[in-house]
């Protein structure tokens, strides 16, 4: 009987630890790593992040989400890390280095020109989703849908070039651990916004 007690005595800990942790992954936080180049420059390659869950998705949120069954080539599931530039209902449209959302010029200051303009184009969803044969001519992005391009969009596989992304993929919101002491990184989500 003391045996059997000593061995619950280090096994019942260990146990509630492997659920609380199990808890906090599934409904709090996680911790991912940035695969890529297409968030520069605010974030980086290998760049590890906490991924939010309980967060509220805005616009100009960077989200986490799953891109297997959102873009064709993820054959299995692979996290993404893009920011949310269209909310279900928005109208999305890029002219001369400019985005437009909802006829509203949207502020890029968290890139440089040459992110915002090189190999951008001028288009609209309902032009994109026919060039790319992603969906039946939008005009507004659809109901429990999103519409996220990477920062760096010259490298970028987005949502461009296979469409909305559900919101059952998406994980969270992106922090910056606190451990990162790099201002401009800390706040990469202060452009988010409710319309």
């Amino acid at each position: 009987m003391k045996t059997v007690r000593n061995i619950l005595s280090w096994v019942i800990p260990i146990v509630v630890g492997l659920l609380i942790a199990l808890l906090v992954r599934s409904y709090l936080f996680q911790i991912v790593r940035v695969d890529g180049t297409s968030m520069q420059p605010n974030l980086e390659n290998n760049e590890r992040v906490v991924v939010w869950k309980p967060a509220t998705i805005k616009r100009m949120s960077v989200i986490v989400f799953d891109a297997h069954g959102e873009y064709p080539a993820a054959t299995q599931p692979v996290d993404y890390v893009k920011r949310v530039i269209g909310l279900p209902g928005d109208t999305i449209k890029y002219h001369d280095g400019n985005l437009y959302v909802n006829d509203k010029k949207v502020p890029q200051s968290f890139i440089n020109e040459e992110q915002r303009t090189k190999g951008t184009g001028n288009w609209t969803l309902e032009s994109i989703a026919k060039k790319y044969n992603w969906g039946n001519d939008p005009q507004k992005v659809p109901a429990n849908s999103y519409f996220v391009l990477g920062d760096h969009r010259s490298v970028s596989n987005d949502s461009r070039y296979w469409g909305f992304v559900h919101k059952d993929k998406i994980m969270g919101v992106v922090k910056v651990p606190f451990w990162d002491n790099n201002k401009a990184k800390n706040n990469v989500n202060d452009l988010a916004q409710d319309n």
